[in-house]
């Protein structure tokens, strides 16, 4: 199904004139995004006309065009953003269980790792129910069962399509969403997640059932929103307008990896989707798998994923001669690090939290003091000037350009 983003600016326009003076149109639980509160769009059930007693109300300023809405905790110094254009706020730099949790750590660390991230104003936790084969979601769930913290003061995303062997339990049939979504809360012992992502696009499931299956679960309690992992723009487009065109729930927000040498989608392909359909971005990788640090220096240490067992994959990307040659751009970065007091690592991070549409960058960790490392990057955001962002581009020498 070929979907243009021009094909839906009059119906944006039609709708926004009305949504000013009506409001949203209330589901059958309240809200624009069924009884949970959850997601855009009106859930089936939903609509209504609009009272002409409420025409005369002032209509609500603009929201601020360009950069997110950003804030900073009066006790930690994080930095929240509103996810996409939908009303959560989440920290912009939230933590990933990817490789980590169930697997490269111990359980007692990732609770230091989860509990230094908390308290450092960290609100956003995510996995996948692939991750560990399901041990990530359990040691995560765990963690959050021992210490007790408000459910209403964090956010928790996971991933849904491969879920196991069975032909049944992979893909984004409706049967495997529901089912997946439930197991993944099984694991996680809670009884919602606030994001649930489709982990890819899935070629054999209609993006109507899709669609259906996703606003099924925000309007069971299951999720508060759904988003997209590693999709194209045109397949997130499809999916929004499909959500128009049934009256359902469409994404908020895509997943996608981002990093010094993977850019171009979130430079030229999904700013244009959060200014046209508020669809925003939760970045991942943003040192390329440990690539982006200065410390593998020609080899592959033990400690770094690429030497993890079951990633040879990185390892061989690593020693391949992009690898070496991306390696060797890392260490030219080097002499701006020092300028700015930072270390490479920091660097990469704050330049990826400087991107447009990026509402949070997830973090992944071994150790407490990596973790502590990685958040001091909100620091080095602020001094990041455009003069600093154009040499880093010069010495990259990869910047996205326009194809127009």
């Amino acid at each position: 199904m070929q979907v243009s983003i021009a094909c839906t600016e009059q119906n944006l326009r039609s709708r926004s004139s009305e949504d000013r003076l009506c409001g949203p149109r209330p589901g059958p639980g309240g809200g624009n995004g069924g009884p949970v509160g959850g997601g855009h769009g009106n859930p089936p059930g939903g609509g209504g006309s609009c009272p002409k007693a409420r025409a005369a109300l002032v209509p609500r300023p603009p929201a601020p065009t360009g950069a997110l809405r950003e804030s900073t905790g009066g006790s930690t110094g994080m930095k929240y953003r509103n996810l996409g254009k939908s009303g959560l706020r989440v920290s912009c730099l939230g933590l990933g269980t990817w490789v980590t949790f169930g697997s490269q750590i111990s359980d007692e660390t990732a609770e230091d790792v989860l509990t230094i991230a908390y308290e450092h104003g960290v609100n956003l936790f995510d996995t996948a129910e692939v991750y560990a084969a399901g041990k990530a979601e359990r040691t995560l769930g765990n963690i959050l069962k021992r210490k007790g913290w408000r459910r209403s003061s964090y956010v928790i995303t996971t991933k849904i399509f491969w879920g196991g062997q069975a032909e049944t339990e992979r893909g984004l049939s409706r049967k495997h969403i529901i089912e997946g979504l439930r197991g993944s809360l099984e694991r996680l012992q809670l009884g919602y997640v606030d994001i649930v992502f489709a982990n890819r696009s899935d070629p054999n499931s209609p993006m109507e059932e899709i669609v259906r299956a996703m606003t099924y679960v925000i309007n069971q309690g299951l999720a508060l929103y759904w988003g997209t992992s590693r999709w194209g723009a045109a397949e997130i487009m499809e999916a929004y307008s499909m959500a128009r065109q049934f009256n359902l729930i469409p994404p908020v927000c895509e997943q996608v990896e981002h990093h010094l040498f993977q850019r171009e989608k979130v430079e030229m392909q999904l700013p244009e989707l959060y200014h046209k359909i508020g669809v925003g971005s939760v970045t991942w990788s943003p040192l390329a798998c440990g690539l982006i640090t200065s410390k593998y220096d020609g080899r592959v240490p033990d400690t770094c994923k690429a030497g993890i067992k079951g990633y040879q994959w990185l390892k061989d990307k690593v020693q391949s001669e992009d690898g070496k040659k991306q390696q060797a751009k890392v260490m030219d970065l080097l002499p701006i690090a020092h300028q700015l007091g930072c270390t490479v690592a920091q660097l990469a991070i704050a330049w990826c939290l400087r991107s447009e549409g990026v509402s949070s960058v997830l973090l992944g960790v071994s150790s407490a003091e990596q973790l502590m490392e990685h958040l001091g990057s909100l620091q080095v955001l602020s001094q990041l000037t455009p003069q600093m962002v154009m040499e880093i581009d010069g010495l990259l020498g990869n910047k996205s350009q326009s194809k127009k």
